[in-house]
């Protein structure tokens, strides 16, 4: 039974990141990229929902945290680059001194 929440989740997550990244078009994804960088975060929310769920390795196995682990790692990753890539591109267009 365990399996299928975790298949559950998983599906679940499949289709919002599909759905929230086509729904970008092609022109914009420059310009969106700090904010499209944050769907990141519904990665990171997928795998502390798969690293807190209550389940014990006995249940399901070490599978399901070590790609928890994982997956919560490089999506923390790709949240601060993209914020960090974000900060250098507006640093470009702040003035340079008083006017």
């Amino acid at each position: 039974m365990t399996i299928i929440y975790l298949i559950t989740i998983f599906t679940m997550a499949v289709f919002l990141g599909f759905e929230l990244i086509s729904k970008v078009p092609a022109t914009l994804h420059t310009p969106l990229m700090s904010g499209s960088n944050a769907i990141s975060a519904i990665t990171i929310v997928g795998a502390v929902g798969v690293l807190l769920t209550g389940l014990s390795v006995d249940d399901v196995g070490w599978l399901p945290f070590i790609l928890g682990g994982v997956a919560l790692f490089l999506a923390t990753v790709n949240v601060v680059g993209g914020f960090v890539v974000s900060d250098r591109m507006l640093q470009k267009f702040k003035r340079g001194g008083k006017s």
